[in-house]
């Protein structure tokens, strides 16, 4: 996988400048969450193609693939995973029945990563979408 270059994010939250990669905001994500999150990075990586990059977009780490694919986040009370379509959200209505949700935003505690099945199941059906818009 290849490594996007930094700067193109937007800023990250509080004014705070956005981190230069995934790696730095990893770094300033407090445990349990930083676990969490490089669980679900493993999981994310371990399903998209070799040519997908990471970077940051927004403020929080992307994994972009013909644009953005996914994406996910460390908040003070919980992690969210970003499948950037509204669709994903609904399609999986049932198997995220246990999770807070909204229209783009899949919750869940810091210290309880999605189960590994899951995360794949989403990654896999937004690069489904993202193909089929070509």
């Amino acid at each position: 996988m290849k490594k996007a270059k930094p700067g193109s994010g937007g800023a990250a939250a509080k004014g705070m400048a956005a981190p230069a990669s995934v790696d730095e905001y990893l770094a300033n994500v407090p445990e349990p969450g930083r676990s969490t999150l490089n669980r679900i990075r493993a999981i994310i990586r371990s399903v998209v193609p070799a040519e997908s990059t990471e970077a940051i977009s927004y403020g929080i780490p992307t994994f972009k693939y013909n644009g953005s694919l996914v994406a996910f986040a460390a908040f003070k009370n919980h992690c969210s995973f970003f499948p950037m379509s509204g669709s994903v959200i609904a399609a999986f209505r049932k198997e995220l029945k246990d999770f807070q949700t909204s229209k783009g935003t899949l919750r869940f505690p810091v210290d309880k990563p999605l189960p590994a099945a899951l995360v794949k199941k989403l990654v896999r059906a937004r690069m489904v979408q993202k193909k089929n818009k070509q």
